[in-house]
């Protein structure tokens, strides 16, 4: 039997974990070493804004180690992430720096949507019933030690998802200071983030039934159930939560420490953590709670065994992005039949321009994003759409995005409607490469033309055919009206269309009967 060895790097906010994979086809995902070191990098970063030199050292000899244990394994293949303790970081380019000339690793410091993309995938790669229990009101909900991602799902699509900056670890350092002056540990952190969990009830929340929650990212969800006895199902009730709860409060974290068997630092992190769950689960009033004690390396592990075509997904990630960036559009009031006809124009244009661009599956769903959003910035303001929707778009987070990507979807949008600046002029105030530069101009020349063939969002157009010819682009257009406005007023985006393509777009029409 064929199958790969896959090592996983997370470095966390509260410790840096190493798991080594096989993966095949046959077996699926399936674990053979599990390597932890704990250290509080996140204590640093939250509480003075950077990594300090000796957490630096400590961190490097870790990862030293880490290369060892996987040159003894002869891994395949690596992935080695970070999250928010070095995105936050002051230093984090010299951290990384450091990390890659002492231990030859290159780490990727993971935005936070991205962070909770792959925990999902961790998720369904653990609970064969996952596609089953979101068919219903579901909510899952990541703790870390930086902060709290609550995302809800129902009917087996993501309805919305919404980070809050309050993880236990940094809830943990910012109450330290009055921790001593009070016998009620928990009203503290319960008054401290009730703002934030009220503010989501009333947006997000409303009259929608959550029939289950699911708890994950956190290293704390290993250990505290495993004296219930529902451990073995991975679900236990709301009762049993609440008397677990209870028992929690009324120890002290060295009295935890012991009846666990965990380091004393992780029993100070359940304080802050117990009461983060218990708030959001009183709240959504679900009885079932889910317990999987997945980590993020098993997400990583998914994701390379998906990207490498050994196993096939059972769930559809890529519409949970496209529902994010859907949902947001529906926030923002976009004009849906509007953005249901661009993206039949859009893709049709994508698709039938492969042979030129070259781009992928990723680049067009970029595009899709883009069209659902490109007109957001209307709920703001009508004169200012295009930098209204930029900075709509680069607020909103967008489960799956990496920030770059999300950046480019902002840039297409603004650049719909306003003028493409040369690479050196946006370079200035952007992060992207000359590569992804080139792919914001072609996605925006074939989202202008599109736009244009709507520009009266009529929905004219009841079906479009797309041929490349040489160097001409054939639009056979099926219009239901006239049509005379979207034909004088596209020439300027047909221009753009040939300047960044080198392609002639030409338009055939035909009168719907």
């Amino acid at each position: 039997m064929q199958y790969s060895t896959f090592a996983a790097i997370d470095i966390d906010s509260y410790d840096v974990f190493l798991e080594i994979f096989e993966i095949s086809k046959k077996q699926g995902i399936h674990s053979i070493d599990k390597i932890r070191h704990r250290m509080e990098l996140g204590k640093d970063t939250y509480t003075m804004g950077k990594i300090s030199p000796r957490m630096e050292e400590e961190l490097c000899r870790v990862l030293a180690d880490f290369v060892r244990i996987m040159e003894g394994y002869k891994v395949d293949a690596y992935r080695a992430v970070a999250v928010s303790s070095i995105r936050e970081a002051e230093n984090s380019l010299f951290v990384l720096g450091k990390i890659h000339q002492l231990t030859g690793l290159e780490v990727t410091v993971l935005s936070n949507s991205e962070q909770r993309f792959l925990g999902y995938k961790a998720l369904a790669a653990m609970e064969e019933n996952f596609n089953k229990i979101i068919e219903k009101g579901t909510a899952i909900i990541d703790l870390d030690g930086g902060s709290l991602q609550i995302s809800l799902f129902d009917k087996d699509a993501l309805v919305t998802t919404q980070n809050i900056r309050m993880g236990n670890l940094r809830i943990r350092e910012r109450l330290s200071g009055v921790v001593n002056n009070t016998t009620h540990y928990e009203s503290l952190v319960e008054e401290f983030i009730w703002n934030e969990v009220t503010s989501f009830k009333k947006m997000y929340l409303k009259d929608r039934k959550i029939e289950n929650i699911m708890l994950l990212g956190d290293l704390f969800t290993d250990t505290v159930f495993q004296n219930m006895e529902e451990k073995m199902t991975k679900i236990i009730s709301r009762e049993n939560f609440g008397n677990w709860y209870q028992n929690v409060i009324g120890q002290s974290p060295m009295e935890l420490a012991v009846k666990l068997g965990i380091p004393l630092e992780n029993a100070s992190l359940m304080y802050p953590s117990a009461v983060i769950y218990k708030c959001l689960i009183d709240m959504m009033g679900a009885e079932r709670i889910w317990i999987p004690g997945t980590h993020l390396p098993r997400g990583i592990a998914y994701e390379y065994a998906e990207q490498n075509k050994i196993l096939k997904g059972g769930h559809n990630f890529e519409n949970d992005i496209l529902m994010a960036a859907k949902n947001i559009g529906k926030r923002y009031a976009v004009n849906r039949p509007h953005v249901q006809n661009l993206d039949m124009i859009a893709t049709t244009l994508f698709d039938a321009m492969k042979k030129v661009h070259g781009l992928g599956k990723r680049e067009r769903l970029l595009l899709q994003m883009a069209v659902m959003l490109h007109d957001v910035g209307k709920y703001i303001s009508l004169n200012y759409v295009a930098e209204c929707s930029y900075n709509i778009i680069m607020s909103n987070e967008i489960i799956g995005l990496s920030h770059i990507e999300r950046e480019m979807i902002a840039l297409i949008a603004k650049f719909n409607t306003t003028r493409l600046p040369s690479y050196e002029e946006l370079v200035m105030e952007s992060s992207l490469s000359v590569e992804q530069y080139l792919v914001v101009a072609q996605l925006t020349a074939i989202l202008r033309l599109a736009n244009a063939l709507d520009r009266s969002h009529y929905q004219k157009i009841t079906s479009i055919r797309a041929s490349l010819k040489e160097r001409e682009l054939i639009m056979n257009l099926t219009v239901n009206r006239d049509f005379t406005l979207e034909q004088g007023l596209c020439q300027e985006k047909l221009d753009f269309f040939y300047e960044v393509f080198s392609v002639q777009p030409v338009l055939k029409l035909k009168r719907q009967m």
